[in-house]
């Protein structure tokens, strides 16, 4: 076999022709890789290799027939194939010699490539800023997609007398397998077996190996591939010398092996590599668990497809990467599609644009560059995960005010194993909770709720609480409690059923607007007093560990506000105007609650205190920004601060903090205190002590949506209609939900981080010409190298005389 496998190599490289072919590999892969713009690893802006791996297979499609072509038809065609055979070898040794030696071959054209990662080692920024785990496990992908295009063109070549239709079969079987298995899944007649159909095309297979995981039912796919071929190319060259029955019963064992060693009982119990610095494709232990806990089948779509910017392809082929990863623990309950809304003529682009918006799912617009400028480009990152009976929406998009495009889309990339998890969490979830809006003091209604309550009906069953009239029992099954801008006082009966939910371990959402402060008022009269709203809490929020202060933050990081600066014939100007009482809070927090949350839009929000409260955990949620200055009744506040130019001076400070989450077993209010009148049953609740979860915020406006006054349909929490952005109020709240009624493992998966590698652009900039020049030039140069020493060793080898 030895002979063979020299005799293969030396035979490829003994003629220019081997090495043409291979420049002809190298100088494709260099211009898609580095000139062409759509396809340029310096036109995508990241320190990977992603477009090289991607590219190859197309490329090798053909490389590999065009080595292995002549490997048994070139022997039959040029008479030496009899001669082999009376040499002392079996036709598995000469099948496996061929097999090798195109391997080798394989594996020094591409060695060449290993230029690309060198050079975005140094183009960086900073230098070195490059994965190399991940650009090794990709490069093992390419050796096993290698592997198995070579065992399926050696066939090719042994059922031909004719090297160039060998060639041509084989780019037809490459093909075929590599591709078509992925085609037809995605035919509606096959829908209830897409995952299975693709198990057999080695895309599916490749794509996981070259993001840079290497997986055991992998592993064996590709081994079983290459061990199938090899078996048919050695039962087809022994069919003269061996009966038909003993052919045929080796095809079938090797085929029953095959797909005995590809079931998941074998293959799950293998184990995943996986070879990026940060493990970015490794699922936390939560997601694991709940991905194999899933009974039901998962249909999740995603919205985001079409002629993307480079970062927001990387964040759906991110996407797409978790959602594999999430299947490959359930055997195929998830299934998921990526579909492309802006498709079509302009009328289905339209009544799919508006079928979206109709369901919460609003566009992002981005400014693309084109060839008459820039122009504006709609798309959707959001994807909808349901199981036939409930949707969730999922938004792939984590916007943040003030940070870079890159970091914001590196951030959306971290956020999405939580995106998924949360998401499949609450459609698996056995239990439905109960989620109570308190009424009967004055808050807001329902329209004002409205997508607060709509957002939280995919966690569990929402509705309004009247504590005057809930009995203990109501309070056991509920679930988390959320009391939002009261405006009328709380009588000591609802306080101390209050204090039975938190003592039996109760969730809250306190949301308090300590002073009595509307913007409508402003407007009417020009001018407000600062009058405090006595709620009758204060003695409970402080037995918990908190106050709430009786005073108002003006900041500078604020909203804005239309107001009228003139009036031209007839028609009032109208402008948008800081409102510094209607603070736009930035997170800073190291909490998974609001890391890389966008800004949370609040309305005459007020400061709170910790208070010292013995077995309870304390953590400043959220603060106002350095910019801010505190003003306390009986102080007025009026539209004219609005023509007044801001002192720097007067608003510096350290930040406030505004929102607190605590935790832990609360104190006992009524603790040797009778029962308060209206109880009709009172409660021993001294030995009652199970750990709760409260998150207090000095706001209740940030959960009220705005409402539209034309027809009177709500705007989406976080929304605000003057300035058209949407702040993360909404999202705010659904992580505090998600933490306040799951494992608290679930809110950690937002801590996950990806390193956001990118490229330095002012080199890239400047040098643009010559790393081009360098990655497509010096492999074939290095190529050519080999060649002239091949050569000049092989004329000194057998040029004596």
């Amino acid at each position: 076999m030895y002979s063979i496998f020299k005799k293969e190599i030396a035979n490829y490289f003994n003629a220019y022709t081997g090495y043409l072919a291979i420049a002809l590999f190298l100088l494709i892969t260099g211009l898609l890789c580095w000139i062409f713009p759509d396809t340029a690893i310096l036109e995508a802006g990241y320190a990977n290799m992603d477009s090289f791996f991607n590219l190859a297979p197309y490329v090798l499609l053909f490389l590999i027939p065009a080595i292995c072509m002549r490997s048994i038809a070139g022997e039959k065609a040029d008479g030496t194939y009899d001669l082999l055979l009376s040499r002392p070898i079996s036709i598995s040794q000469l099948v496996l010699g061929k097999f090798f030696g195109a391997l080798i071959i394989l594996v020094l054209a591409i060695a060449p490539t290993l230029v690309y990662p060198i050079s975005l080692y140094f183009l960086a920024n900073p230098v070195g800023n490059i994965d190399t785990g991940a650009i090794i496990g990709s490069y093992v992908g390419l050796l096993f997609l290698g592997i198995a295009f070579i065992a399926i063109s050696i066939f090719s070549s042994s059922i031909s007398k004719n090297p160039i239709v060998a060639f041509l079969i084989a780019v037809f079987a490459c093909f075929f397998f590599y591709y078509a298995f992925d085609a037809i899944s995605g035919f509606s007649a096959f829908y209830a077996f897409e995952y299975g159909i693709k198990q057999f095309g080695i895309q599916e297979h490749y794509f996981n190996i070259s993001r840079g995981v290497l997986t055991g039912a992998d592993l064996i796919y590709f081994i079983s591939i290459a061990f199938i071929f090899i078996v048919f190319t050695i039962g087809h060259l022994n069919r003269f010398f061996t009966a038909t029955r003993k052919t045929m019963s080796m095809y079938a064992g090797a085929i029953v092996l095959v797909l005995v060693l590809n079931q998941s009982f074998i293959t799950s119990h293998l184990g995943r590599i996986d070879f990026t610095a940060d493990k970015r494709f490794t699922l936390s232990d939560t997601s694991k668990e709940l991905a194999k806990s899933i009974k039901k089948d998962i249909q999740v779509t995603i919205f985001l497809d079409g002629d993307l910017p480079n970062g927001f392809s990387r964040l759906k082929n991110s996407a797409v990467e978790m959602l594999n990863n999430l299947r490959s623990y359930n055997s195929g309950k998830i299934s998921f599609n990526v579909i492309n809304p802006l498709e079509g003529s302009e009328k289905e682009r339209s009544e799919f644009s508006n079928a979206l918006i109709q369901r919460g799912l609003y566009p992002t617009n981005l400014n693309v560059k084109s060839d008459g400028g820039m122009s504006q480009k709609a798309i959707f990152p959001w994807a909808i995960v349901g199981d036939g009976e409930q949707e969730i929406a999922v938004n792939l998009l984590q916007t943040k005010m003030g940070a870079a495009p890159e970091d914001v889309l590196n951030n959306s990339v971290q956020n999405l194993e939580y995106a998924f998890a949360s998401a499949l969490k609450k459609l698996n979830s056995g239990e439905t909770p109960f989620i109570g809006f308190t009424e009967g003091h004055g808050e807001p209604s329902d329209l004002e709720l409205y997508d607060a309550m709509q957002s939280l009906m995919s966690s569990g069953q929402v509705g309004r609480v009247n504590l005057d009239s809930t009995n203990y029992q109501s309070l056991d099954q509920l679930s988390l409690m959320i009391v939002a801008k009261p405006q009328q006082a709380f009588s000591e009966a609802e306080k101390y059923k209050i204090d039975y939910f938190v003592r039996n371990g109760g969730r809250i959402i306190w949301a308090i607007d300590p002073i009595d402060a509307s913007l409508d008022h402003i407007r009417q009269s020009g001018s407000q007093p600062l009058v405090t709203r006595q709620l009758n809490l204060e003695d409970q929020l402080f037995t918990y560990g908190v106050r709430i202060n009786y005073d108002l933050i003006a900041d500078l990081n604020c909203g804005q506000i239309p107001v009228t600066i003139g009036n031209i014939s007839g028609q009032p100007q109208i402008e948008l105007a800081p409102w510094y009482f209607f603070p736009i809070l930035v997170p800073t927090s190291k909490s998974s609650l609001v890391k890389n949350l966008d800004g949370i839009r609040t309305e005459f929000i007020s400061t709170l205190d910790t208070v010292a409260s013995h077995g309870i955990r304390k953590e400043v949620i959220l603060t106002s920004s350095p910019f801010s200055r505190v003003v306390t009744p009986p102080s007025q506040i009026g539209l004219q601060l609005l023509d007044e130019q801001p002192d720097p001076n007067k608003f510096k400070s350290k930040p406030l903090p505004v929102a607190v989450m605590l935790e832990g077993k609360f104190p006992y209010l009524y603790e040797n205190r009778p029962t308060p009148e209206g109880i009709a049953e009172g409660k021993d609740l001294t030995q009652v002590s199970k750990d709760a979860k409260m998150f207090v915020i000095s706001d209740g406006d940030w959960l009220i949506n705005q409402v539209n006054q034309a027809d009177q349909s709500p705007f989406p929490l976080g929304w605000d209609r003057y300035t058209q952005q949407q702040f993360a109020n909404k999202t705010l709240l659904n992580n505090l939900v998600d933490y306040m009624l799951y494992d608290e493992s679930l809110i950690a998966l937002r801590g996950r981080e990806v390193k956001l590698r990118l490229l330095d652009q002012a080199q890239v900039k400047s040098d643009k010409l010559f790393w081009q020049v360098i990655n497509v030039g010096v492999p074939i140069l290095l190529l050519f190298l080999f060649a002239g020493a091949q050569q000049w060793l092989r004329k000194r080898k057998y040029g004596k005389v």
